[in-house]
This record gives C-alpha cells, structure tokens and sequence, in this order.
C-alpha cells in the first residue's frame, strides 16, 4: 500500500536545473528519447512498418513523375485536336491514377498505423519512468514542476507521436520529390529560352533556382514571424492541463462542495484558470494571425510565379503549351517540397513546444532517484535480523526537526510500539522516512526486507479496476486465488461483496468509509504481512470496528508486529510500548538582571556578569 501524497517541499534544485538544461535545446531533449526507442521491444516493429512506408512513398514519387509528364503529351494532344491519340492519353491517364490511388491508401494505413505504435511505445515508456520505485511521489513535492503527470502521459505523449509521424513522413516524401523533379526541372529549364535584340541565351538551371529563391524567402519570412509561437504553444499546454486538473479536483470533492454550499466559491477559484487559458489562445490567434499573411500570400503567390518565370520560353516558341505545362508542374512540384517548411511552420511550432514539455518530464523524473542527490539526509538500510532499527533519527522540515528521546531504538518481529507524536509534528514524516519518501534529516533507519512490511494508509487506495484487484493489491495477479479472498471478506463482515469480485467500479466512491476500513483489514488478512506500519492509529482505529481489529491481530496476525502513529486511547492495552517523536527541548537561557548596589559604583557590568 503506498501513503498519500501531500505537496509539501519546493522544488528539488536538480529538477531545476533538469529544466534549465534542456530547454531550447533540440537534440538534449531528442536524443534520450531516441535512444530510449532504440532500446525498446517496439524498434523492430516501427522500423519494418517505416522500411515499407518508405518503399511505398518512393513508388509513388515516381508515379507522380510518371503523371507530370503525361501533363504534356496530353496538352500536345489537344493542340493536335485528334480524337484517337485523346482516348489513348486518358486510358494512361486512369492507368497511372489507380496505381497512385492504391498507393495512397497504402501509404494512409501505414501513416496511421505508425502513430498508434509510436503513442504505444512512448506512453509505455513515460509509464516505466514514472513508476519506479518513490519517483512519482516525490515527484510530487516538487511543486509546479511536476504537476499534472497526466497531461505529459496521456495527452502530449499522443500528440508528441502523432505529430512526429506526420513531420517525418511529410518531411521524407517532401524530400524525395525535391530529389526526384529537381532534375526534371533542371533539364526543361534549357528549354526556357531568352532573347536580347538578336542573341538568345539560356540560364542553366533557371527554373531551379527561381523556386529555390522563392521557397528560401518564404521559409525565411515565415521563421522571423513565427517563431514565438513554440513558446505560446508550451505554455498553453501547461495551462490547459492546470485547467483540467481544477475541474477533476472539483469533481472528485462534489460531496464536500455540495455539503458547504461552495460551488460559487469553487466557480469563482477555476476563474484564474480559465482566464490563462483563453489569454493564451487570445495570443496564439493573434500570432497565428500574422503567420497567415505569409503563409497564406506565399501559397496564392505560388499560383503564377512559376508562369511568369517561363513565360519568356513560351514567348519565343522553344517552349509548347505542353512543354510550358510540364515545367510549371515540375516547378510546382519542386515548389511543394521546398515549401514543406512554410507550411508546416505552425505544425513544428506545436511539435517542439509538446517535445519540450515531454522530455523535460521524462529527463527530469531521473534527477528524483536518490543517487543524484548528493545532499546528506537519512540513510535507509536492511537489517540483519529483520527488525526495524532507529538510529540517531533527526526528521527534518523546514528546520524543524523532530526526533526520539532515546538515539537508539530496536523494534523486534512480534512487538507493536505506538509512536506518539506532539501536536505540532507532522505525524506522517516517520512512515514516510521509512518508506524513503523523505530524506530530509540525519541518521538511519534499518528495515526488514520490504516484501514483508504493509503501510496502511489514513485513505485507503484503490487502483482503478476491480475488487479483486483491489483486495490483492500490490501483489501480482495469480498469487491469491478466490476462495483466499472470499475467505478473507468473509472474515471481515463485507459477504455483500462476494458477488462483485471481478466488477469494475470506482470503490472509492461506491464503499462508505466503514467498509473501507474492513477492507483494509481484509488486505491484511490476505496478505499476512510480518509487519503492518499504520500511518494514522486514530483514522484506522473505528470505534465500530475496534473488537474486529483486536479479533484480526490476536488470531491471524498474531505474529505480526505492529507501528501505529498517533495517540489512540482507544486502543489501550494493544500496543506493548510507547515511543514519543518530539522537538528538542532548547535551554531558554535566564535573563541577567543587574542590580547596581550589587555590582557597585566602577565595577565592570561584564565582570559583574
């Protein structure tokens, strides 16, 4: 069972730099991603889905050549006004469309299809990162740096791989068509003829070099004006996700709100969020607004640019209608690839700010792990006997440590100590030191093997699933078969719930606090841990059920030693020691008071003192 989570420290200094490090920074934030697919059981599987995808977009490259030069024949044909060579031109023309036509879909399905298995891969990916062991709790603590883990995971890991796989396959077959006409268009611009008074010339090249004048202007244009739309874009995710976060955490208090009439409250509270939201689209509509102007004028601009550049060739005669056809088709062509940037500025804008976000989130969670803290704290180690061992334990928050009376304490298998905590101790900091969610202070606690401990949490967690899974959590599926668990219902008074073992609810919705404390002893029974470490006596011990926690410690884990935090009266008699976590005790030194005939005319006060 794992503790609930309270935001409670600032933010680690090496998740700051984490952040620091890797902003705007393309390949820092790349390359661990990379490597990490690279690594994984999915590479196979995306790079023969890539390898076909590839081959598939090649061949259409060349039917697309295929049909710019039927563009030709078929313009001559019209000027030749015959009827015959007509036919045979549109019977090639449908031959050449259905090739294409099948080869779209192919290269559709395969596009699509790779979305889905690079979102597969990355979101199994930022899962592994985010579950290891303590990562996600302390990531909690590190205040807006590590909010809303849910965006990153699910929504820009989506969009990460969905735009990646669009940019790269666009970017690829842009960049074949560049390869394949830019040849075509090299040639016809011999073609392309220009006459000063009685000499005629050709520029080699021309035609090329006219588009690759455009397209750079255009990519120039379109970089100066756009280019703070990547930051607009990061920043707009991250208060969308502060948006969603205030409507669940709404949605998940609704009892409470409804209890104390605060909905005008809560409303007036998710106004802040709404109102980042809509600035920021505000600013985006406005930048996106002014990307249009070039964006959109280049693409009209586009039109008859390249009729202009060869209607000198067309003038002259050394170039037909369809000759003038096959160029500007070539050129348009060309133009396409060459403009893939202009295009898809807003898209790559949207792209780095979503891989900004998911790299700083997945590179930062490895600056959690404790061997990349170097600050002193509590060190956490096994025991040898298998016994919970205190030793020169100082709890620190925010320069408030607390400790034990005694340096050393020593807790055996079977003994149940209830530590007592001062009214203003934080009485979750021992079980969280001890479950290494809190490093903060100095000393040592010694452990038994982690299989054999249980934390029982003030709220019970449920997993989203079923209530079997619920009941035999964290153990792996298979380990506790049904009558194990019926048994242990039973055993604990909740028989209304044999039938719904394998359905699927929010249980911590559906069950009232009562069945929830007794499903918590249920756990126990099943699980029969060695050591069961309450975070809270006074939440656990229910008056209602206190002779049926009594009942489950003197029978089924009677061996079972126990550590209960918190003063709990009514449990008197069921804990065999009492240890106390305290403040030091300062010496709050007298006041000197100095009487003048006592210390005497010209005596010095220091002597005095």
């Amino acid at each position: 069972m794992i503790l609930d989570a309270t935001s409670e420290t600032a933010p680690p200094a090496q998740l700051k730099d984490c952040a620091e490090k890797h902003d705007g920074r393309f390949w820092v934030q790349a390359l661990p991603l990379l490597r990490a697919l690279n690594t994984s059981s999915h590479r196979k599987q995306l790079a023969l889905m890539a390898s076909a995808l590839m081959a598939v977009i090649i061949i259409n490259t060349l039917g697309q050549i295929k049909l710019n030069a039927w563009w030709g024949a078929f313009y001559d044909t019209l000027v030749k006004r015959s009827l015959g060579l007509l036919a045979n031109e549109l019977l090639t023309f449908l031959i050449i469309v259905a090739g294409l036509l099948c080869l779209v879909v192919a290269q559709t399905w395969l596009q699509e299809t790779i979305k889905v298995r690079l979102r597969e891969w990355l979101t199994h990916d930022l899962m592994d990162q985010w579950l290891k062991p303590r990562r996600a709790y302390l990531l909690t603590q590190t205040g807006e740096a590590g909010a809303n883990p849910d965006q990153y995971i699910q929504a820009d890991a989506r969009h990460l791989a969905e735009t990646s796989a669009s940019l790269i396959i666009g970017l690829f077959h842009a960049s074949l068509l560049l390869v394949s006409f830019i040849g075509v268009l090299w040639s016809l611009s011999s073609q392309v003829v220009f006459t000063y008074g009685d000499s005629s010339f050709t520029i080699p090249g021309y035609m090329v070099w006219c588009a690759l004048a455009y397209a750079l202007t255009g990519s120039w244009l379109t970089w100066l004006i756009g280019r703070p739309l990547i930051k607009l874009n990061a920043d707009r995710y991250a208060r969308e996700a502060d948006l969603r976060y205030a409507i669940v955490r709404i949605n998940e208090t609704v009892q409470t709100v409804a209890m104390e009439r605060g909905e005008a409250d809560e409303r007036h509270g998710a106004n802040g969020s709404i109102v980042n939201v809509i600035d920021l689209g505000c600013k985006l509509a406005n930048g996106l607004s002014r990307l249009s102007w070039i964006t959109s004028g280049y693409g009209w601009l586009a039109i008859i640019v390249p009729i202009l550049v060869a209607i000198p060739g067309f003038f002259t005669g050394s170039l037909t209608l369809g000759g003038l056809m096959m160029v500007v088709g070539a050129f348009n062509q060309v133009q396409n690839a060459l403009r893939w940037f202009v295009d898809n500025f807003p898209a790559i804008a949207d792209w780095r700010a979503t891989l900004l976000r998911v790299s700083r989130f997945r590179n930062g969670l490895s600056y959690l792990d404790p061997e990349n803290d170097g600050a002193p704290g509590i060190a956490l180690g096994p025991h040898p006997q298998g016994h919970v061992c205190f030793e020169n334990l100082i709890i620190d928050r925010h320069g408030n440590p607390i400790s034990f009376a005694t340096p050393w304490i020593e807790i055996k298998q079977g003994e149940r100590a209830l530590v007592e905590c001062a009214s203003d101790c934080d009485k979750s900091l021992l079980l969280r030191a001890m479950a290494g969610l809190w490093t903060e202070g100095s000393g040592a606690i010694l452990l038994p093997p982690a299989k054999s401990i249980m934390y029982v949490p003030a709220r019970l967690h449920f997993r989203i699933g079923t209530l079997r899974e619920a009941m035999t959590y964290p153990a792996v599926n298979g380990e506790f078969d049904d009558t194990m668990i019926c048994a242990a219902l039973v055993r604990v008074g909740l028989l209304h719930l044999l039938a719904r073992l394998y359905d699927k609810d929010r249980w911590d919705r559906v069950l009232s606090a009562g069945e929830q404390h007794r499903l918590s002893l249920a756990r126990l029974v099943l699980h029969r841990p060695d050591w069961v470490l309450f975070e809270d006596m006074a939440a656990t011990a229910n008056e209602q059920d206190l002779p049926l926690l009594r009942s489950v410690f003197t029978r089924e884990l009677k061996a079972s030693a126990v550590i209960g935090i918190g003063a709990c009266p009514a449990l008197n008699g069921f804990f065999g020691r009492r240890l106390r976590l305290s403040r030091p005790v300062r010496a709050v030194p007298r006041p000197v008071i100095h009487d003048a005939a006592i210390v005497g005319p010209g005596r010095p006060l220091e002597a005095a003192e």
